[in-house]
C-alpha cells in the first residue's frame, strides 16, 4: 500500500442485506411484511401495509451492451479484475469467501494454491502462515457434534453483505466487508451455526490485477435472524456440501451506466447474472430510487417480463417507502435510514441449455431501519431462490425469482444483537457490494 493512498475514519463492525421485492403478498405479526417482486421474497420491517395499488410505470431500454473482460479462475481463485473501486470490492470479497471455504479449510495443497493464485508477491509467505493458522482454528466449527471432520459435509459459506472502501488509488485499495457465515457440519445432528465478521483486506495493484496484501477479521455486527425462521435441522444442508453447490463469484465488471456488463454464455455466465440479479433486487435503491429500480429492470430482466416485473416493483417500493416515511435518500425524517441488502451464500445449477437456465441461490437476505427504535433493527432472513433465465439481447437475463423453503442456521453462540442505529454505518449505495 502506498503512501498516497487515502483512508478515512471508520469503526471495525460491519453489517448486512435484504431481498428483492414488489407485489404484497400478506403482512406478518410484528409489522413484517413479506413482499415478492418476479417471485423474490423480501423481509423488511415496513409498519401498516397501505393499500393504495399504484399503476404500472413505462419500461425502461436498457443500455447498450458492451465487451467486458471477466475475471477468470486460477486453483479455485477468480482473478483478473477491473483497476476500479468496483474491482477492488470483488477482489476483497471473492478472496474473502475462498479463504472461509470447506476445500481452502480442510485441505492444505488447495489451500496453498489458493494463496499463490491470490496473494501478492511480497506477501505470499504471511498470508500462507495465517491461512493455515485460520484452517486449524477452524476444524472444530466444521466437526458439529460428529467426532471427526468430514471434509465432504462441511459447511463452510460466506457471503458479503456490505463492502466499504476505506480507502483508494492507482495502486492500492482497503476494502471493509461485513459478512455472514455459516459454519457446520451436514453430518450429526448439530444445526451450522450463523456468524458475523469484519473483515478489512488490503490490495495491491500487481501484474495487472488486485493481488491481497492482508486480511484481518473481527467480529461484525450482529443482526437477529427472522423471527419467523426456525432453524433446519444438520441433513437440510448436505445441498450445499462442497460437491453440492459452489460459492458465489463476484467481479465487478461494469456496463458505462454502472449495472453488471454483459455475461457469457455458458453455466458459469448464467449463475453469475442470477447472483447479481438478487443482489440488485435487495440493494436500498430498489425501494427509494425509482429511476435507479427502472434501469436495473431493463438491465436484468427480459423483454417478456419487464412491463409486469416493473409494476410489480413500484408498488412494492412505494409500499415500503410510505409504511417507513423515507424518501429517496433513503432516510426518514428522524433521520432514521432503511437497510436492505441480499447476500449469495451458493449457487447450484438446476438445469441449463444455450438459450435458458435455472439456478438456485442460497441467500442471506436483511431489512429494516438503523435508528433509535429497536423495534425496527435489521433482521436477516435465510432463503433458497430459484432464478430462471433466458438467453437474450446478448446476455442471461431473468425471467422468474422464485423462493422455496428457508434453509436456516442456528442464530450466533453466546451474541447479543446490535443496536438499531449501529446498522447505519453498513448502509448507504457507497457501501453495496460488487456484483458478479
Amino acid at each position: 500500500m502506498t503512501s498516497r493512498l487515502r483512508r478515512r475514519n471508520d469503526s471495525s463492525k460491519a453489517a448486512r442485506p435484504p431481498q428483492p421485492a414488489a407485489k404484497l403478498t400478506g403482512i406478518a405479526a410484528g409489522g413484517v411484511a413479506v413482499v415478492t417482486a418476479a417471485g423474490v421474497i423480501v423481509t423488511l420491517a415496513t409498519g401498516s401495509p397501505s393499500t393504495s395499488a399504484p399503476s404500472a410505470s413505462a419500461p425502461v431500454q436498457a443500455a447498450p451492451q458492451v465487451n467486458v473482460e471477466r475475471a477468470h479462475t486460477v486453483d479455485g481463485v477468480a482473478v483478473g479484475y477491473p483497476h476500479t473501486q468496483d474491482g477492488a470490492k470483488a477482489a476483497a470479497a471473492n478472496y474473502t469467501v475462498v479463504s472461509g471455504s470447506a476445500a481452502f479449510l480442510t485441505n492444505s495443497e488447495r489451500r496453498h494454491r489458493a494463496v499463490a493464485a491470490m496473494a501478492a508477491r511480497d506477501a505470499a509467505d504471511m498470508v500462507g502462515k495465517k491461512a493455515d493458522l485460520a484452517a486449524t482454528q477452524a476444524v472444530a466449527s466444521l466437526r458439529g457434534d460428529t467426532t471427526e471432520l468430514s471434509a465432504e459435509q462441511s459447511i463452510a459459506r460466506t457471503g458479503v453483505l456490505s463492502a466499504r472502501i476505506l480507502g483508494y488509488d492507482d495502486q492500492g485499495a482497503m476494502v471493509r466487508l461485513w459478512t455472514t457465515t455459516v459454519r457446520g457440519s451436514a453430518a450429526g445432528h448439530a444445526t451450522p451455526k450463523a456468524g458475523y465478521r469484519s473483515v478489512t483486506v488490503t490490495l495491491v495493484w500487481e501484474a495487472d490485477d488486485w493481488k491481497l496484501k492482508d486480511s484481518s477479521s473481527a467480529a461484525g455486527l450482529v443482526a437477529p435472524i427472522d423471527a419467523r425462521q426456525a432453524s433446519n435441522v444438520a441433513g437440510d444442508f448436505s445441498g450445499y456440501v462442497p460437491a453440492a453447490a459452489d460459492d458465489p463469484v463476484v467481479t465487478g465488471a461494469l456496463r458505462p451506466d454502472g449495472f453488471p456488463a454483459p455475461y457469457e454464455r455458458s453455466e458459469r455466465g448464467a449463475r453469475a447474472a442470477a447472483v447479481s440479479a438478487v443482489m440488485l433486487y435487495g440493494d436500498t435503491r430498489f425501494f427509494t430510487d425509482e429511476q435507479w429500480r427502472h434501469r436495473m429492470l431493463a438491465a436484468t430482466a427480459a423483454p417478456s417480463v419487464l412491463k409486469s416485473v416493473t409494476s410489480d416493483s413500484d408498488a412494492t417500493a412505494r409500499l415500503v417507502a410510505e409504511n417507513r416515511g423515507v424518501g429517496t435518500d433513503g432516510k426518514s425524517a428522524d433521520g432514521s435510514e432503511l437497510i436492505t441488502r441480499t447476500a449469495v451464500l451458493a449457487t447450484r445449477t438446476i438445469s441449463r441449455s444455450d438459450q435458458a437456465a435455472s439456478i438456485e441461490l442460497w441467500t442471506a437476505s436483511a431489512g429494516g431501519v438503523a435508528g433509535k427504535e429497536e423495534t425496527r433493527r435489521p433482521q436477516v432472513a435465510f432463503l433458497r431462490m430459484t432464478v430462471d433465465l433466458v438467453w437474450v439481447d446478448g446476455t442471461w437475463k431473468t425471467t422468474a425469482v422464485t423462493p422455496s423453503a428457508p434453509l436456516v442456521p442456528s442464530p450466533p453462540a453466546m451474541q447479543q444483537a446490535d443496536s438499531a442505529d449501529a446498522f447505519a454505518e453498513v448502509g448507504g449505495a457507497g457501501n453495496a457490494p460488487a456484483t458478479a
